[in-house]
């Protein structure tokens, strides 16, 4: 029977041979795992792309793989660096990563994060959303905004339901509008109002034409400031001053969803 070194007392295996080696690790696999009644464990990573993979997970991101757990066809384990101990992953173990996808950082992912992990696209669910006690419907209003954002942006620009979960009434999808979904909306547009009234509508964005008058008197030049007689200056509304009706102008009189 071979004699394994304690790895906490002694981690200098060189005098160890290929035969040694390979005995040492024969000895350590799980000859059996009862998959079938193991009882399950969820790992929960919040915003994982904002991490660094390589230093978070090191080589134990190998371990991840659904061959290379414990009790597996390919199964390894790794002796982990303070400790010393032995470690493997077991197969009942599920790690679930979240990210929000317009996330700048998502660009720079490590791509053995991305070889490792299934990606699984979660779009907004409009129809779980219900109404206020003013009859503004939840649902179809972020519907709506979610159809232009994908428009004028793309789909990974759309707004979560989680932000309108727990809006029961006008005040409280002020507060949402005043504290998220405006300033979002300004960092989408880069403070491009314009796009911002496309989305909302004349209820939350006026518009008023630049006057032909407003610059001082000059001769001099290519008439430059009559390139912008026909510009419009922009306002955002302040959600406070604003009704339910204007939140109700936001969607469609047909809508697409009931």
């Amino acid at each position: 029977k071979l004699k394994l070194p304690n790895p906490r007392n002694n981690r200098d295996f060189s005098a160890f041979g290929y035969q040694d080696k390979k005995s040492a690790i024969n000895h350590f696999n799980l000859v059996k795992y009862d998959v079938e009644n193991a009882e399950k464990f969820v790992l929960i990573i919040d915003e994982i792309n904002r991490g660094n993979v390589a230093q978070i997970f090191g080589e134990l991101i190998t371990l991840l793989e659904d061959d290379k757990r414990m009790g597996q066809r390919n199964a390894l384990k790794s002796i982990l660096t303070y400790s010393g101990d032995s470690f493997s992953v077991p197969p009942n173990l599920y790690i679930i990563g979240t990210m929000n996808t317009a996330d700048r950082s998502v660009e720079a992912l490590d791509t053995a994060l991305r070889r490792r992990f299934s990606f699984v696209h979660m779009k907004p669910k409009h129809h779980k959303l219900g109404e206020t006690k003013e009859g503004i419907k939840l649902n179809r209003m972020l519907e709506a905004i979610n159809q232009r954002l994908e428009i004028l942006i793309d789909a990974d620009h759309t707004i979560g339901h989680a932000w309108l979960w727990d809006v029961k009434d006008l005040e409280g999808l002020r507060i949402v509008f005043k504290n998220k979904i405006l300033p979002l909306l300004q960092e989408f547009f880069y403070n491009d109002y314009e796009k911002i009234g496309l989305v909302l509508g004349e209820a939350f964005v006026s518009a008023t034409k630049v006057k032909s008058d407003v610059f001082a008197k000059f001769n001099g030049g290519t008439n430059l400031g009559g390139e912008y007689s026909d510009r419009y200056l922009f306002t955002l509304k302040n959600p406070d001053d604003l009704n339910a009706d204007a939140f109700i102008s936001i969607y469609p009189s047909n809508p697409t969803i009931q």
